[in-house]
């Protein structure tokens, strides 16, 4: 038996909150990834990445990013 779906006789406002983000909002976090990024990619100013491997694979992909 299936039941019936009750329907709303009036529209539903679409005038709420807005809500909008300010510039930083967006502009702080990508500065962030981008300063990360350099980073790690630049592996003699990293000194996290002191596992031979992963500074090999980022001296390899800062190679290929040269090119």
């Amino acid at each position: 038996m299936s039941a019936r779906s009750q329907t709303l006789h009036h529209p539903s406002t679409t005038g709420g909150v807005q809500t909008r983000l300010p510039w930083w909002a967006l502009a702080l976090p990508t500065l962030a990834f981008i300063v990360l990024l350099a980073l790690m990619l630049n592996p003699t100013h990293a000194q996290a990445a002191s596992d031979p491997a992963i500074t090999h694979l980022f001296e390899r992909i800062q190679q290929l990013v040269a090119r």
